[in-house]
């Protein structure tokens, strides 16, 4: 018995150990992102300012509102004038630069936050992360709380999946009473969205979709190959992602444009229903395969430790490898992408509705940065500045209720945006380096916004990260 005594004790002081180096972990690893936390002393963010000499791209129509003023009350817009007295406030000269609504990137994977601050110094001010874990519940309770200054953040629960879809990353439904507890227990835990992914069959789906409606959640849809493509476009399913998917599935590989003609037009039909492209993660796959050198560039530096070690050197090994078995490899991803980029043209001549994601935090999709080179490719595909704003603005946030205080400048929206150099209805690439970007009334400038680069570059979470995925696992499975 002593023995046994004994050997328990070491046990448990040896779980113990563990238990107080994850807490130390976690606790050394929020510290460092201590510099997005609001002090309470602070009250930036219930100070009444106005903004004059600015010109204003609204982004409800297409137009440039010359020399105006704004008042920012509470971290709303409250008017928009020519001229605004009020006396005693504090008054924010723009000199004449331009003020748009800021980004919203709808498809992301957000690792740590850090990564808060990398969306925020490449303008983008609201995300929707689609692959839900405890730890959003976390930033997203915080950033709605204010404290801590970071993108409005909306997130789905896990990935839901058929029984076959193994992985950890998926919650593997086997029976429609399975998908309609699970529905139910994202909503009572604060998870905004429904995310469906590969492997639901129609009895499965048809649950998820049932209770969803009941719950009054938005669903997320990357296509389930057991059902019919069209399957995708019922009205509680807000978004379909990725092009990628058209080609694979309905279209089984075969880029004809006359086949996929049929496809846009069911889609541009379903107003209920926006289509996400994600061009830039696919894109990726490429820029592996032509870049041997790519796990070394100076953006992967930005990217989350554990996934660079685990996800980004797996990608680029498989599609390496790929390249080695069969050279041609790499014509036929670039022969794709271009394809993806024609039925963004297309999506758009059926005037369709495109919402702007990036698929960023995942392979070599770095968040923040990928959204440019997303708008660059939607540019590409024929639609014009104004356009190619829509679908990372006021489209995106028409997408879901609670993100329709978003995406335009108006009276009683919440004062996200972006105060560049330039014009972007001329020049697009003005958004990529922001004077200034307000969240949620925030004032943050250029300095501010390089120092969140530095903060996140090189940054040594990988134990932590593992430890907060952990906690997924656990929890989520």
């Amino acid at each position: 018995m002593k023995i046994i005594k004994r050997l328990l004790k070491i046990v448990f002081a040896i779980i113990l150990a563990l238990v107080l180096t994850g807490i130390i972990t976690l606790g050394v690893d929020s510290l460092g992102t201590g510099y997005l936390k609001i002090n309470k002393s602070d009250l930036a963010y219930n100070d009444a300012y106005l903004i004059t000499n600015v010109n204003v791209i609204p982004m409800n129509q297409d137009t440039v509102l010359v020399n105006k003023m704004l008042y920012i009350n509470k971290g709303r817009i409250e008017k928009i004038a020519d001229s605004i007295e009020i006396k005693e406030v504090q008054i924010f000269d723009a000199n004449n630069k331009y003020l748009t609504p800021g980004l919203i990137d709808m498809h992301v994977h957000v690792w740590d936050r850090y990564e808060l601050g990398l969306y925020l110094s490449n303008g983008v001010t609201a995300v929707r992360n689609l692959w839900g874990m405890p730890m959003h519940l976390r930033i997203k309770e915080d950033v709605n709380d204010n404290k801590i200054i970071s993108p409005i953040f909306v997130t789905t629960g896990p990935k839901l999946t058929g029984q076959e879809f193994i992985g950890d990353d998926n919650i593997n439904l086997s029976h429609p009473k399975e998908a309609t507890e699970k529905v139910i227990s994202y909503k009572d835990r604060g998870y905004d969205l429904i995310k469906t992914y590969y492997g639901l069959d129609k009895e499965i789906f048809d649950a998820v979709i049932d209770q969803a409606n009941s719950s009054g959640m938005d669903i997320v849809a990357h296509p389930s190959q057991k059902v019919p493509f069209s399957y995708h476009l019922n009205p509680q399913i807000k978004s379909i992602e990725h092009a990628e998917e058209i080609v694979q599935q309905p279209l089984h590989f075969d880029m004809d444009t006359l086949k996929l003609q049929p496809i846009i037009d069911s889609i541009s039909q379903a107003k209920h229903t926006s289509y996400c492209p994600t061009l830039t993660g696919f894109n990726n796959i490429y820029q592996m395969m032509i870049d041997d050198r790519i796990l070394d560039s100076k953006l992967l530096a930005y990217m989350n430790p554990l996934i660079k070690k685990a996800d980004s050197k797996t990608q680029f090994e498989r599609w390496f490898n790929a390249k080695q078995e069969d050279p041609e490899t790499v014509n036929r991803i670039k022969t794709q992408h271009d394809f993806h980029i024609t039925i963004v043209k297309k999506l758009h001549e059926a005037n369709a509705t495109i919402i702007c994601g990036t698929d960023a935090g995942i392979g070599v999709t770095i968040p923040g940065f990928s959204i440019h080179q997303e708008l660059a490719f939607y540019k590409e595909a024929g639609l014009s500045n104004y356009e190619v704003i829509k679908t990372a603005t006021v489209n995106a946030s028409k997408t879901h209720t609670i993100m329709n205080q978003l995406g335009t400048i108006e009276e009683g929206k919440i004062a996200n945006f972006l105060l560049v150099d330039e014009n972007p209805l001329v020049e697009l690439s003005s958004l990529e380096n922001p004077t200034y970007v307000f969240v949620k009334g925030r004032k943050l400038n250029r300095k501010t916004l390089d120092s969140y680069n530095e903060k996140a570059k090189n940054r040594k979470n990988l134990i932590a990260s593992a430890l907060r995925y952990l906690e997924n696992l656990v929890i989520e499975r």
